[in-house]
């Protein structure tokens, strides 16, 4: 019995044994499928992640047009709602005493003395409780009504205070949007400045958000400049990620480099076009005609090691022509193509274009130092030169610039026609300059008095320099064409950068345009 008992023992422990190394053995295959599946689940998310960041890219221009920056004017004018007032426990009416009577004994025995004597002096004291309850309640009800009061008071100043700053920020609102309607330089730039920085708001990763613009208001153009991102911080060189469980790593698939060339150059391509609705599309009082819009990246080149800020896009174009688009259908590289633009090309090598207006070519006034005050420095006010000293300022500027002049005429309308030569061998020939002292926008008759000179002339290229601005009518005749057309503060900024000279355009009073050209 004893060795039954020892080998049914033994038996039993080698089946515990057994059971346990089984029960470790699945609950170690569990724990490796548990991270097989985790390491699977890593490798979907970065998948996912890597998806959702390729999606924002190619979708940078749809997702703003299907969701668009607005300006809520409406909400803004809506007055704000004002806190009512809470008296808390102040609100519960207190409880009014009432006079206690002790019960009176029974007729039977309350002619007994003792008992009426007993009964009067209960009364007596009820009494004199109910005067003090009556005198408490009193000063209690006194005093909740004065709190009431003061806070009743308190309300109505808090409100009355809250009613006047309201009623300063409708009044500057309405001033705000009266100002805009009317087109005030200051107010309609600061307009779009709201709209670049929501906008930076919502870039994909890798973009930095900053840029600038400036409103000429002579022209009516806007002009912007923003920062694209650099090629390698903004397109993934990760195509796709998987799991090599033989090793437990997370291997990479490369994504083609033509594929994110390509990307980028849409990037590039969309944000132009991205920048473009954005400022159309606020422009409710239409005092845009035009916008000129540069990208530009601030990168290393790695040849030099030197920073460097190519401009990878540029282009100009007005509201008729925008409007005209169909956002959501275009390929955003044929639209640039459309829209007449200089597109690098190949962004992603930084192969520069050159901007069609440079930024620091925009009027001063209306970027950083808009309230400067120019009648109170001492630069030469280019209206009080005489017509041969304003001719002989053209000649000598564009002499530093490089160019063979001949003043030929003063123009019949008191600015400078002269011919000049380009020496430069291919991109050099002859060159027209007309420069006009208007105080008026100059319209598109000009542009075509000056077109039809240089075909005259046989010249391949005509500049037209004017102290005021130009209208769309102007910049829509000149596309295309070999004219560059030149405004007062882009003749002020080539004074500086070419001649050394420092000088301001400040009209008299009494001034006329010799020529009205509308």
């Amino acid at each position: 019995m004893a060795q039954n008992y020892s080998a049914q023992a033994e038996r039993a422990r080698a089946r515990a044994a057994r059971e346990y190394e089984r029960e470790v053995a699945r609950q170690a295959k569990e724990a490796k499928q548990d991270y097989f599946e985790s390491r699977l689940q890593e490798v979907a998310s970065l998948n996912e992640e890597l998806d959702e960041r390729i999606f924002a890219l190619e979708n940078i221009l749809v997702a703003r047009v299907n969701q668009p920056l607005k300006v809520e004017f409406k909400k803004m004018l809506a007055e704000r709602e004002y806190p009512t007032l809470s008296l808390g426990q102040l609100d519960r009416a207190l409880t009014k005493p009432q006079m206690w009577r002790p019960d009176q004994p029974s007729w039977l025995i309350g002619w007994l003395p003792w008992v009426a004597a007993g009964y009067r002096k209960r009364f007596d004291e009820a009494r004199k409780r109910f005067a003090q309850e009556e005198v408490d309640y009193t000063r209690n009800e006194e005093a909740r009504q004065l709190a009431i009061a003061e806070k009743r008071s308190e309300h109505a100043r808090m409100v009355a205070e809250l009613k006047a700053a309201e009623n300063e920020r409708l009044s500057e609102v309405k001033k705000w949007m009266a100002d805009l309607e009317q087109g005030v330089p200051d107010v309609t730039q600061e307009l779009f400045e709201r709209v670049q920085n929501e906008s930076f708001q919502h870039l994909p990763e890798g973009f930095k958000g900053a840029g600038k613009l400036a409103y000429v208001t002579e022209s009516k153009q806007l002009v912007v400049e923003f920062d694209l991102p650099e090629f390698d911080g903004a397109i993934p060189d990760v195509k796709a990620y998987k799991y090599v469980k033989a090793s437990d790593t997370i291997a990479e698939t490369a994504r083609p480099e033509a594929q994110r060339k390509a990307l980028y150059t849409s990037v590039v391509a969309q944000m132009v076009i991205r920048v473009l609705h954005e400022m159309f599309s606020v422009d409710y009082y239409g005092q845009v005609g035009s916008i000129v819009v540069n990208g530009f990246v601030d990168t290393i080149d790695r040849g030099s090691g030197r920073r460097i800020r190519p401009c990878l896009v540029t282009v100009r174009t007005t509201r008729e022509i925008f409007d005209s688009l169909h956002l959501s259908e275009v390929d955003p590289v044929a639209c640039l193509r459309t829209l007449n633009a200089a597109l690098s090309k190949s962004p992603a090598e930084l192969a520069p274009v050159r901007p069609i207006l440079e930024f620091n070519m925009v009027d001063p006034r209306f970027i950083e130092e808009r309230d400067v005050i120019s009648t109170l420095d001492q630069r030469a006010n280019l209206m009080d030169l005489t017509p041969s000293d304003f001719e002989s300022l053209i000649t000598n500027l564009f002499e530093k610039m490089g160019l063979e002049t001949k003043l030929t005429q003063a123009s019949r309308d008191g600015g400078v026609d002269c011919v000049a030569y380009d020496p430069r061998p291919i991109f050099g020939g002859k060159v027209v300059i007309q420069a006009k002292r208007y105080k008026n926008t100059v319209g598109v008759s000009a542009v075509r008095d000056l077109f039809g000179t240089m075909q005259n002339e046989g010249a391949s290229k005509g500049i037209l320099v004017t102290t005021s601005g130009y209208g769309k009518a102007a910049f829509d005749f000149a596309n295309n064409k070999p004219i560059e057309l030149l405004s007062g503060s882009n003749l002020l900024f080539l004074l500086e950068q070419h001649a050394g000279i420092e000088a301001k355009i400040v009209m008299p009073d009494d001034w006329k345009d010799p020529v009205a050209d509308f």
